[in-house]
C-alpha cells in the first residue's frame, strides 16, 4: 500500500487535492469527515470528550460549535482534544486502509490538518503540503462553513503557519488559482508526474 499524506491549513485546498487523488484511483480518506462520523458513532471517544470538556452538549450530543469555541481559543485545550481524537481516527484509518488493501487497492490518500502532529505522517510514503494566502483561506472558509470573519480568523490562528508545512512536507502545492478547477488541474499534473 502506497500512502500519500495531504496536509495544510483549513481553506488551503486539501479537499481539491483529495478529490483528484480519488479520481486517479486512490482510496481518499478525509480525517475531518471521519472525526465527524466518530462524534456521532464512537461512544468511547464521545465519553472521553464529555469527561474532559464541560458544557459541550446540546440535546445530549456534542455541540461542535461549543467545542470549537473552547479549543480555537485555547491551544492547550486543542492539544487535549487532539490527544483524545487522534487515537480513534487513527484506528478507523487503519481499518479502512486494511479493508481497501484486502480488496486489491494499492494507493491511499489521507487528508489531515494535523497529519504531522498526530504522527500519521510516519505511515505515509510522501507528504504533500497544500498552502494558500491567508486572506484567500479566510474568504473560503467564511463562504464554505458559513462562519463570521472572527471565527474564521480564530480557526486559522489556531493552526500551524505556512512555514511549518514547508519545513515538514516532501512537496508543497500552492493554491493561488482563481478557480477550484484550475487548482485541480495542477494537482492532477503533479500526482500523475510524481505518483501514478
Amino acid at each position: 500500500m502506497y500512502i500519500i499524506g495531504v496536509t495544510g491549513g483549513t481553506g488551503a485546498g486539501k479537499s481539491s487535492a483529495l478529490k483528484v487523488l480519488h479520481e486517479l484511483g486512490a482510496l481518499a480518506l478525509d480525517c475531518d469527515a471521519i472525526y465527524h462520523e466518530l462524534l456521532s458513532d464512537c461512544t468511547e471517544m464521545i465519553t472521553e470528550i464529555k469527561e474532559r470538556f464541560d458544557d459541550v452538549l446540546s440535546d445530549g450530543k456534542i455541540d461542535r460549535h461549543k467545542l470549537a469555541k473552547i479549543v480555537w481559543n485555547d491551544p492547550s485545550s486543542l492539544q487535549e482534544l487532539n490527544k483524545i481524537t487522534h487515537q480513534y481516527v487513527s484506528k478507523e484509518l487503519e481499518r479502512r486502509i486494511n479493508t481497501f488493501a484486502g480488496q486489491g487497492g494499492s494507493v491511499t490518500a489521507i487528508d489531515a490538518i494535523a497529519l504531522i502532529e498526530s504522527g500519521q505522517s510516519d505511515n505515509c510514503d510522501i507528504v504533500v503540503g497544500i498552502i494558500a494566502p491567508r486572506e484567500v483561506r479566510i474568504e473560503r472558509i467564511i463562504k464554505r462553513d458559513n462562519l463570521s470573519r472572527e471565527m474564521a480568523e480564530m480557526r486559522i490562528n489556531a493552526q500551524n503557519p505556512e512555514n511549518f508545512y514547508k519545513e515538514n512536507c516532501d512537496y508543497i502545492l500552492e493554491n493561488i488559482y482563481d478557480t477550484q478547477a484550475e487548482f485541480e488541474e495542477k494537482c492532477k499534473y503533479f500526482f500523475k508526474k510524481n505518483i501514478f
